[in-house]
């Protein structure tokens, strides 16, 4: 796999895509990191399991008090962020308001077959409402036929307009095959993204722990994996977490920290 990941390089850089081997060390890289430090080990408690939880409501039917039950669960358990809807941003800033729980939304949701001047307005108005992090979709299409140049500025162009906020990209997993995830975590690393990240959670699969075995083998050490899709249990985040995620997306969050109380 390794000679996989180098000859994806190699591809890129003849693109004039340029990976990076330092990541940058500002407050939100150096938090990244640290979280990324935590990977490979079981979380020995509540507290820290709870930090690698984004608490997930994306139904199209979630109605407020959804919502709000969504960020009461959140701060009860101290989870690392809310992950909702970009109409439901203001609500979520308001209701965790004074709490260290971050607001997380979507961006070219679900399909990421949006145009990269629509992707960037909805990541640059998201943080102007208050939201600590953007997970945005690649245009899936683009990437199959082989234009990583412009898949690159999809990325960059978000990431631009979401200055000050975390940035994850969703690469859905699913519908790529090896080479191609390989290629999108490079191409989201060169771009400046934070995190790269399975799956929306509305496509044909989820997260899988070779997938994130092989995400976290591309971007290396310290950049950020999500699984997201299908993580339901106890059983399942601490799979993923073995295999190299560094944070959890899940409607699931409560379940699988109380879990650990049986244990």
């Amino acid at each position: 796999m390794q000679d996989q990941i180098k000859q994806a390089r190699q591809l890129l850089e003849r693109s004039g895509i340029i990976i990076p081997d330092q990541l940058p060390d500002d407050p939100i890289w150096q938090e990244v990191k640290l979280q990324a430090a935590k990977v490979g080990n079981i979380p020995g408690s509540k507290a820290e399991m709870a930090w690698f939880i984004d608490h997930t409501i994306l139904k199209p039917e979630a109605k407020s008090a959804d919502i709000e039950k969504l960020c009461a669960e959140a701060r009860q358990y101290d989870f690392c962020s809310v992950c909702i809807n970009p109409v439901w941003v203001p609500l979520a800033v308001q209701s965790l308001k004074g709490s260290r729980v971050k607001v997380c939304t979507v961006c070219g949701f679900p399909l990421g077959a949006n145009a990269r001047e629509t992707k960037s307005h909805e990541a640059s108005l998201a943080v102007e409402q208050g939201s600590d992090e953007v997970d945005m979709v690649i245009n899936i299409g683009v990437l199959k036929s082989g234009d990583h140049k412009t898949v690159h500025q999809d990325i960059a162009a978000v990431v631009q307009a979401a200055t000050g906020a975390l940035v994850k990209v969703i690469i859905e997993t699913c519908l790529l095959n090896d080479e191609e995830k390989i290629l999108a975590c490079l191409i989201a690393k060169s771009a400046g993204a934070h995190y790269v990240k399975t799956s929306t959670g509305f496509s044909t699969g989820g997260a899988t722990a070779a997938d994130i075995a092989l995400m976290r083998l591309t971007v290396g050490p310290q950049m950020g994996v999500k699984a997201s899709g299908g993580v339901r249990s106890l059983e399942e985040a601490n799979r993923m977490i073995l295999a190299g995620a560094s944070r959890i997306g899940t409607s699931s969050g409560v379940k699988i920290v109380e879990s650990m109380k049986l244990r």
